[in-house]
């Protein structure tokens, strides 16, 4: 059973007021608490004073853009951790690399429907949800995974990964001679696949290899992906 929302506080930054308005009345509507923010330096102050479980971000406002609130977010100490969904009406995979690239969990492509931003909404919370699992710590090609703290070292310095982009990682670094087709990882690491797009992965492969090291995962073509053999 879906797990009660009325708890949970979800900040929309966007500056078209009907598509900010339309996507608040929503949420309202599915029991989360809603604050809405205009343009990027009232976002950032709005997420300072009220420590949301989560951010719905569209990545043009005026005043600072989306690429640059959630770098900033992820720069907090405070609330470096929550979860970021960008929103941004170019199917651009340039716009959504760089997106996943600045700490964004997750994306849409406007128009997108209400109940795949409440689906994508939910399962970005479950994510952050889960509890810390006792398990030895993962070494992968220079990189150790810490799951108990949720943690990423490359060559001893520590890493910023979203929950997303860990959990991926977590899943391939688990059985790194396994092959798993992008089928799989949006089973294993996304909750679902309906709705997402094989490229969903790939985003977020490539934005890994980008912090952590190109040769950290393998493509296997026409297959899918697989981590390096352990160090």
């Amino acid at each position: 059973m879906e797990r009660q929302a009325t708890a949970r506080t979800v900040v929309v930054v966007e500056d078209e007021e009907p598509i900010a308005a339309a996507v608040a009345a929503r949420l309202r509507s599915e029991g989360f608490a809603v604050e809405v923010a205009g343009d990027g330096p009232a976002a950032l102050d709005l997420c300072r004073r009220v420590r949301p479980d989560l951010v719905v971000l569209d990545l043009v406002l005026p005043g600072l853009d989306g690429l640059e609130v959630c770098r900033r977010l992820r720069a907090d100490p405070a609330g470096g951790d929550v979860p970021v969904l960008m929103l941004t009406a170019r199917d651009d995979e340039t716009d959504l690399l760089v997106g996943l690239g600045v700490g964004a969990d997750d994306y849409l492509t406007k128009p997108f429907s209400p109940r795949e931003l409440v689906a994508r909404i939910r399962a970005l919370l479950r994510r952050a949800d889960r509890a810390p699992t006792v398990a030895p710590a993962l070494v992968v090609g220079g990189v150790e995974l810490d799951p108990a703290a949720r943690r990423v070292r490359r060559d001893g310095a520590e890493v910023h990964l979203t929950a997303t982009e860990f959990d991926l990682l977590h899943v391939l670094a688990a059985r790194p001679d396994v092959v798993h087709t992008r089928e799989e990882l949006l089973r294993k690491v996304w909750g679902q696949t309906g709705g997402y797009v094989a490229r969903t992965v790939d985003s977020h492969v490539r934005a890994l290899r980008r912090k952590l090291g190109a040769d950290l995962i393998r493509t296997v073509h026409g297959v899918g992906y697989a981590a390096g053999r352990p160090s």
